[in-house]
Order: C-alpha cells, then structure tokens, then sequence
C-alpha cells in the first residue's frame, strides 16, 4: 500500500477503505508519511468529501492511536457534552454542575479557546487556583466521588487528531465537515464516555455559519458515536449573537455565578435546559425531555446547582476559589470599563458575534494564536439584545479593558457590531434543530 495511491483515490472521489485508512493513520503517526503527502491528502478530503463510512473509520483511527481512558469503575452512565464553539458560551460551567447535582457523573474533556470563542478551561482558570487533576486516576476519582470533573484534553488521547488538525490548520483544511467530525469524535470516543450530548452552534459567531453545514455536521457525529455504541443527541443552537449578556473569561464566570443562583440571561439558560435535558435523557435518569427540565429548574431554585459549583471548584482548586465565587465581586477587575450607547432611537435588528467576539480577543481577552497569554479581565457585558428598543444615548454595552497600543481596531469592530431599525424586530431564535 503507498500513501501516492491513497491520496489519487481520494483526489478522484473513490471511497477509502477502512484498512487503508487505518494505513493512513499508522503513517503520519509512525513518521512513515511525511507532512507534504498528508497535507495533499486533507486537500484531497476538503474538495472530494468523505462518505459516512469513511468519516467513521478515520474517527476510530484516530481514537486508537493513543490511550482510552477507562470509566468503567464510575457507577452510572457517564455523559459527556461538546459545544462547537461560540461568543459568550459559558453554558458548561452552568450545566455541568446542574446535572452532576442529578446524581449524574459528568466526565468533560476541554480545550483551550483559539480565536474568537473562548475555552472553558480559560474560563474556570479564573478561579484560582483552579487546574485539572494532576493524573487521569485523580480525574477518574474525582467524577466516581464527586460525579464532576473536567481536564484539559491530554497528548495521550487521540493524538492523531493533534497532528491532523495542525496541518488543516496550516493548509487551510480547517473547515472540511467529514474532518471536524472525525476530530471531534475521536476525542470523545477515547474519553470513555457512554454518552455525549452536541452543542452545535450556528451563525456568525460559530465556526458553522450556516444551518445546512450545521445539521450535516451533527447527523455525521451522531453516526459515529452510535457505531460505536455510543448515545447521542445533537441540539443546533444559534451563534447569530452571543449568548447570554457577558463575553470574556472572567465576566463569564460571573454570568454563570448568577445563572446558577437562578438569575440567569434567558437564552444562556434555554440552552442549559435544553442540552441537559438530553444529557438526562441518555443517562436514564428520565425518560422525557419535560420532566427532566424539571429536575434540572429545582436543582438551581433549592440551591443544590449552586452548591455542587462550589464543589467542584474547591476540588479542583482550594477553599480559597470557594470563597472567591462566594464573592464574585471580589474577582480582579479590568483598569477601564467604557460604555457604548445608542446613536439613535430603535429597534436592534442584529448584533454581529464574530465582530464582539473578535474584538475581545484584540483587547486580550483571547488567542490569536496557541502560546498567547489572555487577560482574563477583558471583555464586554452587553446592555440590550436583538430586538430590544433603545433611545439615543442608552447604553447598549460596556467594554472592560486594560489600555495597550492597538486597541483601536477593536473599538471600530464594536462600534459597528449593532445594526438598528426602525421597524420592530423578532429575538433570535434559539435553538434550530435537535437530532437523536
């Protein structure tokens, strides 16, 4: 078998085998096929697609070429949920909590944000001194002890995917649907999850900005996960403004503080339920989305969400990040918060995500690229909301940021993120589709 062959089939359209995939993966793993000819390979993918087939073979692939981690001394069916990405998308550090308060063992691998969607590891770093678990048998403790963990995503799982998506990165392969399916999956397949719920956003402020790509990229993981016997959801949620009220690290934290104690944004919290409802659906722990809604509405309004938060910090942190969320008045604050008004009276007819999003990373709030430093002050709380009648001069956001040079590109992106219009406007609407 010879890679050249491979990457022709593939440039031709012809579906690749499994075992001829597997060869694939074996190769850029062992260092038998170079960069070049992989990289001609993703090209190759991006142009002529992937069956479904394909898509889960190269998943599984991926999956085998490091560890699996072991779950299996966790009582209970262990549930996983995946967002794609968003502006303002706090919601695992609400749901999580919620859902672990069920009773329900919560296993969440995560990443760092790259770009204009932020990472909930970055997020909860917040809360010093919060970290992962300093080995996977300490995670694995923590989630049978405690039915909450989260871990920054290790080189041992799914390290294919780690080489694959650097050079989609660097050829511009980013965006193949088949190959951010396989990328994602692989992770959650070596995880050792039983379940995995998927938040696939969708608009302008998610890597999918079109309902179409969407729905094809959450059926596509939800074949993949049930080939291995996995139980899967899918929820398309809207990214075409972000969600909730507040953007950056250390404002998200905050958010989802109050969301907890049962004060949260109205949009944050109808994706919270509605994610959740499906986590508690494929744990067993109910067998109708009503009625797990429910559940999850009394775990915030008795306090018990609230309580397995504090938790959680605490175990994976110290007493001292109890205090601190106890207190969220007492997180550090950005030097300047700048307010933004109204040029006239109207409706909101849209707020851009990628644009607010975009300009939070300018400010620091994000990465540009991976080995950036964040500033975990910076960030925007918005005032009003698509659809919502403002007057001239009504504040429509704040800007919390430290002055630096080069900041003035960023208040030029948020400056013209609010469209306005005479004529009354309907609220976005928030979740476009559900699949099981």
């Amino acid at each position: 078998m010879r890679m050249v062959d491979l990457i022709e089939k593939k440039k031709c359209g012809l579906e690749l085998t499994s075992d001829e995939i597997s060869f694939i993966i074996k190769g850029i793993m062992s260092g038998e096929i170079p960069d070049y000819q992989m990289s001609a390979f993703l090209m190759a993918v991006c142009f002529q697609g992937m069956t479904d087939q394909e898509a889960t073979s190269l998943t599984f692939a991926m999956r085998d070429s490091g560890k699996i981690l072991d779950l299996s001394s966790v009582p209970g069916k262990k549930i996983d949920k995946h967002s794609s990405g968003g502006v303002g998308d706090k919601t695992t550090l609400v749901l999580a909590p919620i859902i672990a308060s069920l009773d329900v063992p919560v296993s969440k691998m995560s990443g760092r944000g790259l770009g204009f969607t932020g990472g909930t590891i970055d997020k909860l770093a917040c809360i010093h001194p919060f970290s992962s678990p300093d080995s996977m048998d300490d995670y694995v403790n923590m989630i049978r002890e405690h039915k909450i963990a989260i871990s920054e995503q290790t080189g041992d799982l799914a390290p294919a995917d780690g080489i694959l998506y650097a050079l989609r990165d660097a050829t511009d392969t980013v965006q193949s649907i088949p190959l951010i399916a396989s990328s994602i999956m692989s992770k959650k397949l070596a995880s050792g999850c039983d379940g995995v719920v998927l938040d696939v956003t969708c608009g302008s402020g998610a890597f999918m900005t079109n309902l179409e790509d969407a729905s094809h990229l959450a059926k596509l993981m939800i074949t993949i996960g049930k080939s291995c016997g996995k139980s899967m959801a899918a929820v398309i949620t809207s990214m075409e403004e972000p969600l909730g009220y507040a953007i950056g690290n250390i404002l998200e934290v905050k958010e989802a503080i109050m969301a907890l104690h049962g004060q949260g944004p109205d949009d944050l919290m109808e994706v919270v339920y509605k994610l959740g409802s499906y986590m508690l659906l494929l744990a067993d722990r109910t067998d109708n989305l009503s009625d797990a809604r429910k559940l999850m509405e009394e775990q915030v309004n008795n306090g018990k969400a609230y309580a397995k938060f504090r938790e959680w910090v605490v175990l994976q942190g110290d007493a001292s990040a109890g205090k601190l969320v106890d207190m969220p008045a007492s997180f550090p604050r950005a030097e300047r918060i700048d307010v933004i008004t109204a040029e006239e009276d109207g409706y909101i007819k849209l707020i851009d995500a990628k644009a607010l999003g975009t300009a939070v990373m300018m400010l620091g709030g994000g990465r540009k690229e991976k080995g950036d430093s964040i500033d975990e002050t910076a960030g925007i709380v918005l005032h009003a909301k698509v659809a919502d009648y403002v007057k001239k001069g009504d504040p429509l956001l704040e800007v919390h940021w430290n002055p630096k040079d080069g900041r003035e590109e960023a208040f030029q992106l948020i400056r013209k993120a609010f469209v306005m219009s005479k004529e009354k406007t309907e609220p976005v609407k928030l979740i476009l589709g559900e699949f099981t």
